[in-house]
């Protein structure tokens, strides 16, 4: 299980959903709201903490799962999300113009080549935290983290 510094202060109980979820959520196509999240139990946050979702089975059973464990707390099985067959974190060779963007806003400068040295979670991680729907404040924190900074 990866959990990053910069979510050091909501990992332990799991408060907030991890970006290592978030990627899994992205990945089996399902929105899955933070209000929803805090209806499961710490021993189901765990369970979508630690079950794969990287082959198609995986995926299929990670979905699965998702909803059934949604379905019991809200009564509903979650919101379907359109899933890219070619992610943007899978692409070693191009950094979106969104983290290009919001380093240079904090005067930060990603190359290619860290960029291709880093973790599809991480990579996942940075185009999360660039979005203007989500709370950003950890973008620099990561940077750091990931040593693109020193």
């Amino acid at each position: 299980m990866t959990f990053f510094k910069f979510e050091a202060d909501f990992v332990e109980a799991l408060r907030c959903i991890p970006m290592q979820v978030r990627l899994k959520l992205d990945t089996c196509g399902i929105k899955l709201k933070l209000q929803d999240w805090n209806h499961f139990t710490q021993a189901e946050r765990q369970i979508l903490v630690e079950l794969p979702c990287l082959t198609s089975a995986e995926i299929l059973d990670y979905r699965e799962q998702l909803n059934q464990i949604l379905i019991q707390h809200t009564g509903k099985s979650g919101t379907d999300l359109p899933v890219d067959e070619n992610p943007p974190w899978m692409d070693a060779a191009t950094i979106p113009e969104s983290v290009t963007e919001k380093a240079q806003e904090q005067e930060v400068t990603i190359t290619l080549e860290q960029w291709a040295n880093l973790q599809p979670l991480q990579r996942f991680a940075l185009i999360k935290l660039t979005r203007s729907s989500h709370e950003n404040k950890n973008f620099f924190s990561a940077v750091r983290e990931f040593n693109l900074v020193e």
